[in-house]
């Protein structure tokens, strides 16, 4: 009921940060909307994915030539008509090692060119990324996605201007929107905070995720899985 007064207000363009919850809301909303994905994809819900969510407009998370070749493949494979996927590719602006996403530089370059000149079944839509912890994100991490966008347009070949930037979350939109961004991950300032019990197989689904980014960034990384009576969001898109 919450999503759907958000699409009567207008909203066209939902974000979901886990494959289990865009899977179950999708097909229970209007089918013009664009979903985006922009939580970490493990490359075995690839399918999942795309089969559950005709509407799937853009995933904004990729970080591996892996990741981008299963969904190249898979759109083929899954997706009604091979429809074209859109995505971008995740950067690691603030150094964290918590956080998913490829350094800025070469690694970001390399991985944008792969897209654009092997895989004909996706549209490289540009750079995504979090930023800061607390999500209030200072200049310098959004001026650095705008410099990995504008040197790697040079290096491709591409429109800088034609690369859209997705940074800003409820707590730093405003500043992410004055330093270029084109798309903003509003949800905490719409919806508020979640707290609320999870189902056993949503932990299970989010444990093996956090695992998946333990092992393909940081093998030798400790993860500390809690069982919580509740749990609060970092932030959604809406």
């Amino acid at each position: 009921p919450v999503l759907q007064a958000v699409y009567d207000a207008g909203c066209r363009v939902f974000g979901e940060n886990y494959t289990y919850e865009i899977i179950e809301k999708a097909p229970q909303l209007p089918q013009d909307i664009d979903w985006h994905f922009i939580g970490h994809l493990q490359s075995n819900k690839t399918k999942e994915l795309l089969t559950a969510v005709p509407s799937l407009a853009v995933i904004e998370t990729v970080d591996s030539e892996k990741l981008a070749k299963k969904l190249n493949e898979g759109v083929k494979q899954y997706r009604v008509n091979a429809r074209p996927l859109g995505v971008m590719v995740q950067v690691n602006t603030s150094g964290e090692e918590s956080k998913s996403g490829l350094e800025p530089g070469s690694a970001s370059t390399e991985l944008a060119a792969f897209i654009v000149k092997s895989c004909p079944n996706l549209i490289f839509r540009g750079f995504m990324t979090i930023g800061m912890p607390d999500y209030t994100s200072r200049p310098e991490n959004f001026e650095c996605l705008r410099k990995v966008r504008d040197e790697a347009a040079a290096a491709i070949g591409l429109d800088p201007a034609a690369l859209e930037l997705s940074m800003g979350m409820s707590g730093d939109f405003v500043n992410a929107v004055a330093m270029g961004s084109t798309n903003v991950r509003v949800g905490t300032g719409i919806f508020g905070k979640r707290n609320y019990p999870i189902p056993e197989d949503a932990i299970i689904a989010a444990a093996q995720e956090a695992m998946e980014a333990k092992n393909h960034h940081h093998p030798a990384a400790t993860v500390a899985i809690s069982a919580p009576t509740g749990a609060t969001e970092t932030d959604k898109s809406a």
